[in-house]
């Protein structure tokens, strides 16, 4: 975990978390079938991503498809599912050659046998790469991850491992998705809706959180740079005063 005076001593987020939200909009605008919009969202991703490499971010955390995403028509399920997988094969060897390290979250027991090969196989390619952190959020919920966790303690006491006096914040953190990374620092939704959605709920306890009316497909290397500047101007409390954050900088310098 990053110390305090890590936390407080940036201006450049060392992880970013974005929900990629408006695809379908983004189609229906244009009058365009929303896999038109699922696809165009796609080629933002990779833009992203590229930039975060460029601009040596240690960490991307992509919500891809939410657990509550399966409501959706089974038509678009259908289509994200072959868009993901489609994706992945032609995008693994080309994050392999830059140097990205990819690592999925979620719950992938509802994925095809053929989907959790190519996402092992993503895994798998990429691990001992020490660039950019791409994690990918799919069939993932916050709640899930909590409840997860929880069971792993449960285990944990039952089998003798653990004592319940030691259950703390460190053996529920530890035990999450992610645990070995950084916290966001900065959290991105796009399409103007304001909420977190289920997304890695226990981890943004004290992220800065950006909400931008630009639909997914529109968002560029332009609109992250103007998300890490705002994100550059805010002063991270962490429960202190002003007054308290300003000694202790005014200390590392």
């Amino acid at each position: 975990m990053q110390t305090e005076v890590e936390l407080l001593n940036t201006s450049k987020p060392r992880h970013i978390a974005i929900i990629m939200d408006g695809n379908g909009r983004w189609a229906q605008k244009r009058l365009l079938p929303r896999a038109m919009g699922h696809r165009a969202g796609v080629k933002t991703v990779r833009k992203i991503v590229e930039f975060c490499a460029s601009e040596e971010i240690e960490v991307l955390t992509l919500f891809a498809f939410s657990s509550e995403n399966w409501r959706r028509p089974k038509e678009e399920v259908s289509l994200l599912m072959n868009l993901f997988f489609s994706t992945l094969q032609t995008e693994i060897d080309r994050l392999d050659r830059n140097n990205i390290r990819i690592h999925f979250i979620g719950d992938r027991s509802a994925f095809s046998e053929k989907l959790q090969n190519k996402i092992n196989q993503g895994e798998n390619q990429t691990r001992n790469n020490d660039g950019l952190n791409l994690v990918i959020a799919v069939n993932y919920g916050g709640r899930w991850d909590i409840k997860e966790a929880t069971k792993s303690i449960a285990e944990s006491v039952m089998l003798g491992q653990l004592q319940i006096s030691d259950i703390n914040e460190e053996a529920i953190r530890k035990r999450l998705s992610i645990a070995d990374l950084p916290e966001p620092d900065l959290f991105i939704r796009t399409g103007g809706e304001k909420r977190i959605s289920n997304f890695l709920l226990w981890h943004l306890a004290y992220t800065e959180l950006y909400f931008t009316p630009e639909l997914w497909p529109d968002f560029d290397k332009e609109s992250m740079k103007k998300a890490i500047e705002d994100f550059s101007t805010r002063q991270r409390r962490f429960g202190h005063t002003g007054e308290q954050i300003n000694n202790k900088l005014q200390n590392l310098k």
